[in-house]
């Protein structure tokens, strides 16, 4: 649904990069600010630096989309063509 959406692999993994930083960074500010103490901060780092995996898992499979519609650009349009006249597409030669 992302593929289809228009949404690239490179912006999934610069989010999983991203995860990290912000973590990071979450993480120091709770620590200095909060009277909570170092579990809190703890907590709130892991919680968003466990986002980062997601977002490179996302990325890695808008990755293999992307490879699969250069390997077969035309393909999208032909299934399309077929289920809009009402019948099922042919697979011969994929």
């Amino acid at each position: 649904m992302l593929h289809k959406m228009g949404v690239k692999s490179g912006a999934m993994y610069v989010a999983g990069i991203a995860s990290i930083g912000v973590s990071i960074a979450v993480w120091a500010t709770s620590h200095s600010s909060e009277k909570a103490g170092i579990d809190r901060a703890d907590r709130w780092g892991i919680f968003i630096g466990e986002w980062a995996p997601t977002f490179f898992a996302m990325g890695v499979a808008l990755r293999m989309e992307e490879v699969r519609d250069e390997a077969h650009p035309s393909e999208p349009e032909q299934l399309r063509s077929s289920y809009s006249e009402g019948r099922m597409p042919s697979r011969a030669g994929v």
